[in-house]
């Protein structure tokens, strides 16, 4: 193959090399910090610390059973939806930064994604709350030169080498208009 095309698997553990183009590599791909975990893991500890609790201090006697099946049945359905499902979001949303394009992936069952140009990339920011600085990650807004609303990336880990890169690849692919209206193969129009 290509020397330019390097093998690279994106976060949840799919291949994006699938659906790059001629000469398309991957430069970067991260997804959202592992701090969006920190709240599930805390309800995770709680609801094992709850059903831990139940089976020692409730008194040994015939409802103890039932009483461990309901708090077992409370407990399994609270991980599922409060912990299991946010872990199984962060593992398959990644953000990719091509030398072509950004592309956002995310969904368990129905994936939803996004592919932008870089050459219609024409601002992005970052947002920082404390949180956010003392962890090295951020929010990063995109605007492109498109009817659609920004893109966010939310909780960029390595945010100031996230940012460095992204104007790196967005200054390459510089089409010269104010707009992202041409591509950066086609002349320059006067």
């Amino acid at each position: 193959g290509d020397p330019n095309r390097h093998s690279h698997l994106v976060a949840g553990g799919m291949s994006i090399d699938k659906t790059l183009g001629n000469g398309e590599f991957v430069v970067l791909t991260t997804r959202t910090h592992p701090k969006a975990l920190f709240k599930p893991f805390l309800l995770f500890l709680l609801v094992l610390a709850a059903f831990v609790a139940a089976l020692v201090w409730f008194p040994e006697h015939d409802a103890k059973q039932w009483v461990l099946v309901a708090v077992g049945a409370v407990a399994i359905v609270t991980l599922v939806t409060w912990v299991l499902m946010p872990y199984l979001r962060w593992r398959h949303s990644s953000y990719t930064f091509t030398n072509k394009r950004l592309i956002t992936r995310e969904g368990i069952i129905t994936r939803v994604g996004r592919d932008i140009p870089l050459f219609r990339i024409n601002d992005f920011t970052y947002e920082r709350d404390l949180l956010d600085r003392m962890l090295g990650c951020g929010t990063i807004v995109v605007s492109d030169a498109t009817e659609k609303a920004g893109v966010l990336l939310y909780d960029v880990p390595r945010i100031a080498e996230v940012q460095r890169q992204l104007s790196d690849l967005i200054f390459k692919a510089d089409d010269g208009s104010d707009d992202g209206e041409f591509p950066p193969t086609e002349p320059r129009r006067r």
